[in-house]
């Protein structure tokens, strides 16, 4: 079981520091996992991409991720200039921080679960930085990380005040990516 993640951001969304929690969250799962980011010319609000591997076994591969699994995508105003669908495998889901999913073109094959990660972020941690909420709406839509091990992750890179309010994001977007629509 390979599972292989990208993540869409802007910069200052913390779309790498989202793929080390989420692969942290993995291994305290007993998952072998990997996270990187793709370099390039990274600013303040550019497009970022930022890969997280998930796996039973060794992972050999450190290329970044063309035909991903899953897709994360925090802002959903990268729809308009990024192709955030492309190469992902068939039956693919991209997870979208999105209150308009109806307005999503979702191409033939895809999955989309859109979550409200910007309001959440804004009710719980005062911030629009939906980073850890999209890994909690992952997590509610996949299970490939349980709910426990990804607040375990998020107090170990955060601690203190930030780390709490950023793991009960966490569990409200958990929470909502497992309600149906």
């Amino acid at each position: 079981m390979l599972k292989e993640i990208r993540i869409h951001g802007r910069g200052g969304q913390g779309s790498v520091t989202a793929a080390e929690v989420l692969a942290k969250a993995a291994f305290k799962d007993g998952l072998v996992s990997q996270a990187f980011p793709a370099f390039g010319s990274e600013r303040m609000g550019a497009p970022v991409r930022a890969f997280c591997r998930l796996s039973d076994k060794a992972i050999r591969t450190r290329s970044e991720i063309h035909t991903p699994d899953y897709c994360i995508v925090q802002d959903a105003t990268l729809l308009d200039t990024v192709n955030v669908f492309e190469g992902i495998k068939p039956g693919g889901m991209v997870v979208l921080n999105s209150e308009k999913p109806e307005t999503v073109h979702v191409p033939a094959g895809a999955v989309l679960k859109a979550v409200p990660g910007t309001r959440i972020a804004m009710e719980v941690i005062g911030r629009p930085i939906p980073n850890m909420v999209m890994l909690g709406a992952f997590a509610g839509t996949t299970g490939l990380v349980t709910l426990a091990s990804l607040k375990a992750a998020i107090q170990e890179r955060f601690g203190g005040k930030v780390g709490d309010l950023n793991a009960e994001a966490v569990e409200k977007a958990y929470k909502a990516a497992k309600e149906p629509k």
